[in-house]
């Protein structure tokens, strides 16, 4: 019997999604030492020491921040994570930050919280003091969603079946989640215009240099006056000292994010949750089965889908032998393979290539067993960044 796969798991994953990895076939723990996969959620793996043994990393969420991508694909390492798995919890989490906000139902909780029960005033003082907490209703207001990948469109749903308007705006929109995009979504064609338009902004992008500060100091004013900016994607997308400067002139009406820090924490205007995004029951296991899937496929068969720097390649066996090659998006890295293999007397089943952005991926089918000096003359190809050998036991 070939030797267990070894996972390494950095923080608590939902059971239900380690129980897709069956134990005949991997050893999963806290201590698995050389592992050749790591699963981990939140845990920082920025300043660990990645073993050279590891193959694949999967995040059980979507961001993938707390983990050194660049470094992993230098060592062409897949890191796989669950886009979309948490897309409702972030969604009705989203939906709850309007309510607090256009209900002012934390001052109002507040207040409650101070009045003391034996108190025979407490009711005149809860009748007299509930004007200080009038709000407005979410319908017929609008609100701008800034990113409409699943969870921007799932928002934007919600908040049509609320009766709200919706404006969107997204440059790099996929197929699919423009088809999922409900048709009243109004189309806006730059961040400005969503800015300019809205009485709520929700923001679902990632962190990447070219949305960091994507709400600054240039384009906070050009808000509504009262608006409400709502964060629940990443800390960095927002430039906090703009957005406290628009607040305390009152040209914004609330921050809303789950991003609690000092320079916002405790400000009268700023609604700060504490990384509650996906924190569900439900949302923690559709991560978990998610990635789980995603890294046995990809350690058993070398497919790849939803890592956030490989390209996807899913090629149904049509062999027992597969060589799955991790590589530079080069010139000429197939012809080199290939002739690799025809030295070797190796006959090509079928073969996939596919490339994301420096990184290319090639997944190939043989007719007999790959001999171990071909494996290790393909990984000194020069731009071989990885190379597996995945036989099926017969």
């Amino acid at each position: 019997m070939a030797e267990k796969f070894k996972v390494q798991v950095l923080n608590q994953i939902s059971a239900q999604g380690l129980k897709r990895l069956p134990a005949d076939l991997y050893a999963v723990g806290k201590d698995q030492a050389q592992p050749d996969a790591i699963l981990v959620r939140s845990a920082d793996m920025h300043k660990l020491d990645i073993p050279a043994s590891v193959r694949a990393i999967g995040r059980a969420g979507a961001g993938t921040n707390n983990i050194p991508v660049k470094a992993m694909s230098a060592r062409g390492v897949p890191v796989f994570n669950a886009p979309g798995a948490n897309a409702n919890a972030v969604k009705e989490l989203v939906i709850a930050g309007m309510l607090l906000a256009s209900r002012n139902l934390r001052d109002a909780l507040a207040f409650v919280a101070a009045l003391d029960p034996a108190d025979p005033e407490m009711e005149k003082k809860v009748e007299d003091g509930k004007k200080a907490f009038a709000g407005f209703e979410l319908a017929g207001h609008t609100l701008g969603v800034i990113g409409l990948g699943k969870i921007g469109c799932l928002v934007a749903d919600a908040a049509i079946k609320l009766g709200m308007h919706v404006h969107g705006f997204d440059p790099e929109i996929t197929i699919d989640a423009a088809w999922s995009l409900p048709a009243q979504v109004k189309r806006s064609n730059s961040v400005a215009e969503v800015l300019r338009g809205a009485d709520f902004v929700s923001l679902h992008v990632p962190l990447l240099p070219a949305t960091k500060d994507l709400i600054n100091a240039d384009n906070v004013m050009h808000m509504k006056h009262g608006a409400v900016l709502l964060n629940f994607s990443r800390d960095g997308v927002v430039n906090e000292a703009a957005v406290i400067k628009a607040l305390d002139a009152k040209k914004l009406g609330a921050y809303v994010c789950d991003f609690p820090s000092p320079a916002v924490n405790r400000h009268p205007r700023v609604i700060a949750l504490p990384h509650l995004g996906a924190s569900t029951a439900e949302a923690e296991e559709n991560c978990a089965l998610m990635v789980a899937d995603q890294l046995r496929d990809y350690l058993e068969h070398g497919n790849v889908q939803n890592a956030v720097n490989f390209p996807n390649l899913v090629l149904p066996r049509e062999s027992n032998f597969r060589v799955a090659i991790a590589n530079a998006n080069v010139p000429n890295m197939l012809g080199q393979i290939s002739t690799e293999m025809a030295r070797a007397g190796l006959n090509i089943h079928t073969m996939m290539n596919k490339s994301k952005a420096d990184m290319a991926y090639t997944v190939v089918d043989v007719d007999s067993t790959v001999p171990p000096q071909t494996i290790a003359s393909i990984a000194a190809i020069e731009g071989v960044l990885m190379v597996r050998y995945l036989p099926l036991e017969a």
